[in-house]
């Protein structure tokens, strides 16, 4: 089960790499604009609505790896999405990832392997009390409502991005929790079960409100500002959700050394890609025009 889990995980990165990277060549060909506004401009883009497709595979993989493996495993290994999206975007650029570059990549990877080594997340829930929903809802539509409140600020566009970002990360973990416990549903009662489940709902709401705010994000500013806050974003906040919600267990003790080195690893790599490669931004837009 948890072999599956960690396949369907990573095809689920690989198509999510895909999906993301035409998202944002479309998104960096649109003028200065937010909210629906943007959402509308985009759909008219037949490059974006290829996005949509690779982001959509992404969601039905990672459907599959939810309902064979704990969220604390599986939404992690997202983070390989970045890599995955280098990868498949600068050989179509007819470039080279520099040395660092490969450095980064592999910092990415080898950090993760030791932190999901290390904590070696465990939980077969998939299902939780609303006495606990309740809380976990409250708390992270009220960070992403709080996100973007800030970013209409009128800061600076890096901090726009960033705080978009971390707006559309907790989406993404929440409705990845969401969706947990919508295809548990499915998988247990069948198809009348999920369809009249609120997580169903939810998971739709929430993800079509994460997808805005990557948008958004992606338009606000430089690639730099939005990646780490993303990356390391949805994979914090799944982990405690998984906790939380459906009493998934990690490792702790002295295995928090390694969990830690591995997270750092992680994060060095992230910041380190989008410092070293200096065309990563237009590699991963196709060239386009980067709005900020």
């Amino acid at each position: 089960m948890v072999g599956l889990a960690v396949c369907f995980a990573v095809m689920g990165a690989v198509s999510n790499a895909m999906g993301t990277a035409f998202q944002r060549k479309a998104a960096s060909t649109v003028a200065r604009g937010g909210g629906l506004r943007l959402l509308l401009a985009l759909v008219r883009r037949p490059v974006w609505l290829a996005g949509i497709g690779g982001v959509t595979g992404a969601a039905l993989f990672q459907a599959l790896a939810l309902v064979n493996g704990p969220m604390a495993l599986v939404q992690p290994l997202f983070i390989l999405e970045l890599p995955f999206a280098l990868l498949i975007a600068v050989p179509l650029m007819h470039r080279a990832l520099p040395r660092a570059g490969w450095w980064a990549v592999a910092g990415v990877v080898g950090g993760l392997a030791l932190l999901l080594v290390s904590a070696a997340p465990t939980g077969a829930k998939d299902q939780a009390a609303m006495v606990r929903w309740i809380p976990a809802l409250a708390l992270c539509l009220g960070a992403m409502a709080t996100a973007v409140a800030l970013a209409r600020t009128g800061r600076s566009a890096l901090f726009r991005a960033a705080v978009l970002a971390a707006a559309a990360a907790i989406g993404n973990a929440l409705t990845a929790a969401l969706l947990k416990s919508a295809t548990g549903t499915l998988a247990a009662s069948g198809l009348a079960a999920f369809l009249t489940a609120w997580q169903t709902y939810g998971f739709a709401l929430t993800g079509i409100g994460a997808l805005l705010l990557l948008e958004n994000a992606l338009q606000a500013g430089a690639l730099a500002a939005s990646q780490p806050a993303l990356t390391i974003g949805d994979a914090t906040v799944s982990l405690v959700l998984g906790v939380t919600l459906f009493d998934e267990r990690i490792r702790v003790g002295w295995w928090l050394a390694p969990e830690l080195i591995g997270a750092g690893l992680i994060l060095w790599g992230v910041l380190r890609l989008t410092r070293v490669v200096p065309h990563l931004q237009q590699a991963l837009t196709g060239g386009g025009r980067t709005a900020g």
